[in-house]
């Protein structure tokens, strides 16, 4: 009987069998299906909403970078004054606003500074036009004019045409300067002070060591001139203990120098910086002694600066001024 019942159902099981692996195999297929439909279905709403997300941030990001733009394209020459001010965390956007904001304050600077020097610069130019102008004017129509008076009016007229013409070369000095070096070569700075020491004026001490410079030969002529120059001009009068003491030498870094002092009025300490601005002149006999142009320090300042060097002017309590300067050697060039 067992035997009999074995064989009647074993036909019958490979039959079951498969149809149990086909509805899991279709069974499989539909959750497969519903799977990918749902992928696609939640990958397009993941889509558009970071799509949504990325435009709202972008949007949020962008906004100063926005607001940076529209105010930099109001800034001009005329209101250099405006600036970015974009306010928020200390991020990146924040610095690099920050950092515009510091380089149109140095803009305006340099434009202010300009302005001035134009003006002071036409004021200058405009005086001795102004004196050679009258003089050319009054003499000629005085009908009992001599020759003697008509002599004298062509000296002072010639003499306001040589003050144009000083204040013209200073003024081409002070350009060149501030272009740069055109060329650079050994510079016997103690044989150029040695040569142009002041004579016939103040009491002069000097000690001059050797100093090698590297630069421009005809700038720092220029330069020991204009410092002589301004220490003689500006000391106390002949006959009150007048003196200038010049050094040259290798400071302790190792790079050459000068070194003017002199005796004169006494400046206020704060006062030194000013020096060496285009046209300043400060204390009562700066102001009043009209026999310089104003430019000799800027000059100064603008010749070390295009040698890469470092000049300091400091008061002396006692009256006068300390006019220290440090050049690049000529072993080292910048």
């Amino acid at each position: 009987m067992t035997g009999q019942a074995d064989s009647l159902t074993a036909p019958g099981a490979p039959t079951v069998t498969s149809y149990v692996e086909e509805r899991l195999s279709v069974l499989r297929a539909e959750q497969l299906h519903d799977l990918l439909v749902e992928s696609v279905v939640a990958l397009a709403v993941m889509t558009v909403v970071s799509v949504a997300l990325g435009w709202l941030m972008a949007g949020r990001v962008l906004a100063p970078l926005r607001t940076m733009t529209a105010r930099a394209r109001r800034i001009s020459a005329d209101n250099l004054h405006e600036r970015l001010a974009v306010p928020g965390p200390d991020d990146e956007l924040k610095a690099m606003a920050d950092t515009i904001d510091g380089v149109l304050a140095r803009l305006e600077g340099a434009f202010e500074a300009q302005r001035r020097f134009v003006a002071n610069a036409s004021h200058e130019l405009r005086t001795p036009l102004t004196l050679q102008q009258t003089i050319v004017d009054v003499a000629p129509a005085d009908p009992e004019a001599s020759v003697d008076t008509l002599r004298a009016a062509l000296l002072r007229a010639r003499a306001a045409g040589e003050e144009q013409e000083r204040l013209i070369d200073a003024l081409l000095t002070l350009a060149h300067s501030q272009r740069g070096l055109e060329r650079r070569e050994f510079v016997d700075l103690t044989a150029i002070v040695r040569d142009r020491l002041p004579t016939g004026g103040p009491r002069v001490e000097a000690r001059l060591d050797p100093a090698p410079v590297f630069g421009d030969p005809q700038l720092i002529e220029r330069l020991v001139v204009n410092l002589a120059d301004n220490a003689v001009r500006h000391n106390l009068p002949e006959g009150q203990g007048s003196w200038v003491r010049v050094w040259t030498g290798v400071d302790p870094t190792g790079r050459p120098g000068l070194r003017i002092e002199n005796s004169g009025p006494v400046i206020s300490p704060d006062q030194a910086p000013g020096l060496f601005q285009p046209f300043c002149r400060l204390g009562p006999e700066r102001v009043r002694k009209r026999d310089g142009v104003g430019l000799g320090l800027s000059i100064v300042a603008a010749v070390v600066a295009a040698h890469g060097g470092r000049v300091l002017a400091r008061t002396r309590p006692q009256g006068g001024l300390t006019v220290e300067v440090s050049l690049p050697s000529a072993g080292r060039p910048c």
